[in-house]
């Protein structure tokens, strides 16, 4: 009997040391957890990380960030602030010196006023004494694009060439660079089209100029005007659809550029649904342009393009992307049928290189020069295809000088809200799913394992 007693007496007390101990390692991972945040992210969007792109572009903005939010308190039914600040906590992890200060609307209705805020959570974003303003339903898109026009560093215009029948950055045509041209403007990049007909030259308030494929020949004034902007340090992007240069023959010559007769052609497009004149890239030079890229990049009727470095006018050439590495570039006399059959010895087997970066020392600030023999792959049809997108921002960016801003571009949310009807039954089961995960599941859970420890203890 004493024996059983003292038993009983030993697992009682180990059963305490290991409640005891159990209740201490639970405070311990709490404590650690509140102290260390680790995320692990299953959702189809990434929604409780930041992609790749938003991490760069926040590491980059070296001072401190103070967003002021213009939210409701929260009360017990309400988390409206909560949602705010765990979406800005994305944000706050990659950078720590992103200050949140909230004020109740209700308090402050001057400043509302003075400061022009229109709805309630409305968040107004400070970097380098500049503002922006953001309204819920916040996306990681939406916000990235802020903080990238914040921290942009460049104020001056894109210029671009118009009138010519160009594919056209305002343009809604499938051929046009419309989609292209909103991105642009979203990043915080001013658009303009000067008239070179009426003025004497090519603005230099202009941070650089886009020639998009003109279709008719851009006339001897106006070829003179451009060629002078690049001969005294203008920034160029020149986008070609074949080697016709359209009365920029001198121009062409000035950069010792060279353009196939034919495009490229890439059998292992029909793989992917496309024809042969659609081809691919996975390989990029070893530019700050094209640095670390490594998403594919789709192209129609791409032709090469290369330039030799000049000693007389000090242009410095590198290639930035090749395409069709199981294609080629039909050289042969032959054209026809023949140009989508292989020639060995007189084709030119792939990989081929489409585009090509120049630069010179130029003053205190040096030239930016891009050519890419193909404008389609910013067009309205491909701009969202792989990384056309991406690929386009980087050339921009890094022609206009703000190199600090080259990086993948975020992705957009494909389930940012949402939405519930409004009759009863809608309201019901969306109450009974979530609620479920919140309490109800957790609950049973926990009733579910005392039920099975206390039949166990009783056996």
């Amino acid at each position: 009997m004493k024996a059983n007693k003292k038993l009983r007496f030993q697992y009682s007390l180990q059963n305490s040391f290991f409640l005891i101990l159990f209740l201490s390692l639970v405070f311990v991972i709490g404590f650690l957890a509140k102290q260390f945040v680790y995320v692990k992210d299953m959702t189809q969007a990434n929604r409780s990380v930041l992609t790749k792109g938003s991490i760069e572009v926040v590491e980059s903005m070296k001072d401190p960030i103070q967003l002021t939010i213009f939210a409701s308190n929260d009360d017990g039914s309400e988390n409206f602030r909560k949602s705010i600040v765990d979406f800005f906590a994305k944000y706050q992890r990659a950078k720590s010196d992103i200050n949140i200060k909230f004020i109740n609307p209700i308090e402050e209705p001057k400043l509302l006023q003075e400061l022009g805020i229109r709805s309630d959570g409305e968040v107004v974003v400070e970097y380098n004494k500049r503002t922006e303003h953001i309204s819920p339903p916040f996306a990681e898109q939406e916000f990235t694009n802020l903080l990238v026009r914040l921290s942009r560093t460049n104020q001056k215009p894109i210029l671009y060439l118009d009138g010519h029948g160009e594919k056209n950055l305002i343009g809604k045509k499938t051929n046009d660079l419309g989609g292209f041209g909103e991105q642009l403007r979203n990043k915080g990049l001013k658009l303009s089209n000067p008239d070179l007909t009426a003025l004497s030259e090519v603005p230099k308030e202009g941070a650089m100029l886009i020639i998009a494929s003109p279709q008719v020949n851009v006339g001897k004034i106006e070829a003179k005007k451009i060629l002078d902007y690049v001969e005294q340090g203008g920034n160029l992007l020149w986008l070609l659809d074949d080697n016709n240069f359209k009365g920029l023959d001198n121009l062409a010559q000035y950069l010792a550029l060279k353009v196939s007769n034919e495009s490229v052609i890439d059998p292992l497009s029909e793989e992917y649904g496309g024809d042969e004149n659609i081809t691919f890239s996975t390989i990029y030079g070893d530019h700050p342009i094209t640095r670390n890229f490594m998403l594919r990049t789709i192209y129609s009727n791409a032709h090469e393009v290369n330039a030799q470095d000049s000693y007389e006018n000090g242009w410095e050439v590198s290639e930035l992307i090749e395409v069709a590495t199981g294609g080629w570039l039909p050289l042969s006399k032959n054209n026809g049928e023949d140009k989508f059959n292989f020639i060995k010895g007189e084709d030119k087997e792939g990989p081929i290189n489409i585009g090509i970066a120049l630069k010179r020392k130029f003053g205190d600030i040096g030239q930016r020069v891009v050519v890419v023999g193909n404008a389609s792959f910013l067009s309205n049809t491909f701009i969202t295809s792989g990384g056309n997108l991406d690929l386009g921002i980087n050339i921009i960016n890094w022609l206009v000088g703000d190199d600090q801003l080259i990086t993948i571009q975020p992705m957009p949310l494909k389930d940012i809200n949402v939405s519930i009807p409004n009759d009863s039954k809608s309201v019901f089961v969306a109450w009974t799913i979530f609620h479920s995960f919140q309490y109800f599941i957790p609950i049973g859970l926990f009733i579910l394992g005392f039920v099975v420890w206390f039949r166990r203890r009783k056996a």
